[in-house]
């Protein structure tokens, strides 16, 4: 299995569902077999509509459209975020609940763990438990088949809701990372879109590397 990351920086709103769907179209069309899994994202509407990371709800089934957006509901009755219905048009695909991941979700499963004793007595943290818990979910969602077809697709691509550098998305980012070296680099690959901007001043565009790329892919 090989891995597409997808990321967003300094501002929310850029296309990073739009971005993963079309490369899951080109992988496609290239002959090979794709999934997906959506990290969810909470949308607050501002003024200036900002965009929070992976939210404490378990699914998007009852939020505020207001916050949220509209929500998408899979075959299985899962209520998920709007790009899971973007990832089916696009791949011609059908998700389950279990493909779009919250940090509800994670939190959830990890204290049901704690409670059956599961961890044996130990002091449950985010690092190893919840990153631990994140890398499994993936592992285990992106080899269930959605295509009709038997046996897992060839290439699994995951976004990453909101914008990377917020507190939220830490244990994810840390959890991809872990990931990206358990797999090997030649497995994974990351696309981070992002805003360039014209500094005023200078009359120049900023390209300082985003904190994700030294993170992941330098780290």
């Amino acid at each position: 299995m090989k891995y597409v990351l997808v990321t967003g920086g300094v501002v929310s709103g850029l296309g990073k569902g739009v971005t993963a769907s079309s490369i899951g179209v080109v992988l496609k069309a290239c002959g090979l077999r794709v999934t997906s899994i959506k990290i969810g994202e909470l949308r607050e509407t501002f003024l200036l509509g900002t965009e929070a990371d992976p939210y404490l709800n378990t699914d998007a089934g009852t939020m505020s459209p207001f916050e949220h957006g509209e929500v998408f509901v899979l075959d299985d009755g899962g209520e998920v975020d709007l790009d899971l219905g973007n990832y089916e048009r696009f791949l011609d695909v059908t998700l389950t609940r279990d493909n779009n991941i919250t940090t509800g979700k994670i939190y959830q499963s990890v204290l049901e763990k704690e409670r059956k004793g599961d961890y044996l007595g130990k002091t449950v943290q985010v690092v190893p438990h919840i990153t631990n818990a994140i890398k499994s979910w993936i592992e285990t969602v992106s080899a269930i088949p959605v295509d009709g077809k038997e046996g897992p697709a060839d290439v699994c691509v995951i976004e990453l809701g909101g914008t990377v550098g917020d507190i939220e998305s830490m244990p994810f980012i840390e959890a991809l990372r872990q990931l990206s070296f358990s797999i090997g680099r030649d497995n994974f690959c990351l696309v981070h879109v992002s805003l360039i901007p014209v500094l005023g001043v200078v009359g120049e565009q900023c390209n300082t590397p985003p904190w994700v790329v030294r993170v992941i892919v330098i780290t």
